[in-house]
């Protein structure tokens, strides 16, 4: 069997990986222990991230002619990558954070929503909130002045009724 038939189903797999994702984030993953490693596979697995270690010519093959063929300058030496297709700003987030605790762990580029940001760009990503915890922002802004509205005319009719 050649060698591009053999690479054919991983090329495919990455495909599969990246066709519908939210996000994905190119890391560079030298250094790492292998405890500090399963630690941060354990916390991008709860949090529905796939984190997968690939060759950066299959990841280049598999990502041509999508968003994230903008990775390509930034795919050399050691590579993983952690796609998440439900939040898009969730790898960024576990990733930076796991940065400050693991300083060989370099945050190289990433592609969210179809925009391109650098590592810069994702540090900046890493600090947007969740999605369920700007939508519980939303609605506790949101529930404030009707709780006091309520009070209020709790209030008045409270008033009325001791006048009455």
């Amino acid at each position: 069997m050649a060698k591009v038939e053999l690479k054919q189903p991983i090329v495919a797999e990455i495909s599969e990986l990246l066709d519908g994702a939210a996000s994905a984030v190119a890391v560079d993953y030298r250094g790492l222990t292998v405890a500090q490693d399963t630690e941060l596979r354990k916390q991008l697995r709860e949090a529905g991230v796939t984190y997968k270690v690939y060759k950066n010519t299959l990841i280049r093959r598999a990502a041509e002619g999508t968003d994230f063929a903008a990775l390509d300058p930034h795919l050399e030496g050691p590579t993983a990558i952690a796609v998440s297709k439900n939040d898009a700003t969730a790898p960024a987030r576990i990733l930076a954070e796991f940065a400050k605790k693991a300083d060989k762990l370099e945050i190289k580029a990433g592609i969210v929503e179809g925009t391109y940001y650098d590592a810069k760009g994702m540090q900046a990503i890493s600090s947007i909130p969740s999605r369920e915890v700007l939508l519980g922002r939303l609605f506790g802004s949101m529930k404030s002045p009707i709780s006091n509205l309520a009070r209020v005319l709790n209030q008045i009719a409270e008033k009325q009724e001791e006048t009455a």
